[in-house]
């Protein structure tokens, strides 16, 4: 389960300031690639995670500020992801400990505390798992999880979010990638 709601198509101004050194037939391509360098792969606190920029529309006339920079208002279209509560997504289990579980969908970094996960799996402390009480099935590394999100935290610099697979149709989905 992709859900497309958790991605969006928006557009964003990003300002450039840029050293008179730069000014001459390849300013507009200098500005263009420090906008992809400067926002693709990185988190913006109202949007979510910066994916991916679809476009950069024309560049406008920069305005000369004091010391000689120009700085020049960039307007360009980029794939967000923003992860809500409530929403179901495939992760991939990364670390597994006693206290629960540890997972990523894409950027995306989950945790699902012992509380979460169903009351049937035990933590195997020489494995570093968590597994049934037949040991069929295990959570472990690099194992596809269906999370749903009950909680999400924004930083600066980061999105963390809090997951559960104690309901129906939720946990264990495929085999390990190994």
């Amino acid at each position: 389960l992709h859900s497309s709601e958790m991605f969006f198509l928006i557009t964003l101004t990003k300002e450039i300031s840029m050293p008179p050194s730069s000014f001459g037939p390849n300013l507009h391509e200098q500005i263009r690639q420090r906008v992809y360098r400067e926002v693709q792969g990185t988190v913006d606190g109202r949007y979510g995670f910066i994916i991916m920029i679809t476009h950069v529309a024309p560049i406008p006339r920069g305005q000369i500020q004091e010391g000689g920079h120009a700085v020049f208002p960039v307007t360009y279209s980029a794939v967000v992801f923003k992860p809500f509560r409530g929403e179901v997504l495939e992760t991939i289990v990364e670390r597994v400990e006693e206290i629960g579980v540890w997972a990523r969908a894409g950027p995306l970094k989950i945790f699902i505390s012992k509380v979460n996960v169903p009351d049937e799996f035990k933590f195997n402390d020489d494995r570093e798992i968590l597994e049934d009480e037949q040991g069929q099935t295990t959570i472990e590394p690099n194992r596809a999880v269906r999370v749903k999100i009950i909680g999400v935290r924004t930083d600066a610099r980061d999105i963390f979010a809090v997951g559960t697979i104690k309901e129906d149709y939720l946990g264990v989905i495929g085999t390990v990638a190994r």
